[in-house]
């Protein structure tokens, strides 16, 4: 049965990639749709560090729970970020966890925390906001963030290494990381970290957002 938040024409959403709307839809697809782009959970109207995170969340959340996703689909509409937003997004979905997620994930976290306070220290004042979160989060867990110091972390990789590699890996920690606290309240957690993530990715301009999800029918979605 479709939630009653969600007007008619609008597929319930599921896990995974779709082929086509009558397959169903993910929380992406549908933000491709408000977007005016072709079918496709890689739309390019959200930056692609915040668009996995949406996919993760999406694919993790129960049945029931994802459906309350659905009015957060907007916002991700023409948030495509700059440079900057691979640190702040990996540092924000980071920060939002690190304290309540089990040990082994607390690390890896830790050593990304640490990767990212050294390249917004780096850029300078641009990036100083995200640095200090970066600290502050790493001052939560300072025996994560001892064994990752230890480990050599702080060994040099630049930022196109961080965006490649190392903000979507804090990502799908940070995700994983929730699922495996086994938090009975797993679904709002993994809600929070979606909003988390698209607070620190730069909002579009009023003059081009996206459409509000409830109201009038979207066009073409079952037929």
């Amino acid at each position: 049965m479709k939630p009653s938040n969600l007007p008619d024409g609008i597929p319930v959403l599921s896990r995974g990639r779709h082929r086509t709307p009558r397959r169903g839809a993910c929380f992406m697809e549908l933000a491709s749709v408000l977007a005016g782009e072709r079918w496709s959970d890689h739309p390019s109207c959200t930056h692609p560090l915040l668009a996995y995170l949406a996919r993760q969340v999406n694919d993790h959340t129960s049945d029931e729970g994802r459906q309350k996703l659905a009015p957060l689909i907007p916002s991700v509409v023409d948030r495509r970020g700059n440079d900057r937003t691979w640190l702040a997004v990996a540092v924000a979905v980071a920060a939002q966890v690190v304290l309540d997620v089990p040990e082994g994930t607390q690390r890896a976290l830790a050593a990304g925390l640490l990767q990212a306070e050294r390249l917004c220290a780096d850029a300078g004042p641009d990036l100083a906001a995200t640095r200090r979160e970066a600290q502050l989060a790493l001052g939560m867990v300072p025996g994560a963030a001892a064994w990752a110091d230890r480990l050599g972390v702080r060994s040099r990789i630049d930022a196109n290494t961080f965006a490649k590699r190392c903000a979507p890996a804090m990502v799908r920690c940070a995700v994983d990381g929730v699922i495996a606290s086994g938090s009975p309240d797993c679904d709002r957690r993994l809600g929070a970290l979606l909003e988390s993530g698209i607070a620190a990715c730069p909002a579009p301009d009023t003059e081009t957002a996206a459409p509000e999800l409830t109201g009038a029918r979207l066009p073409s979605l079952t037929g």
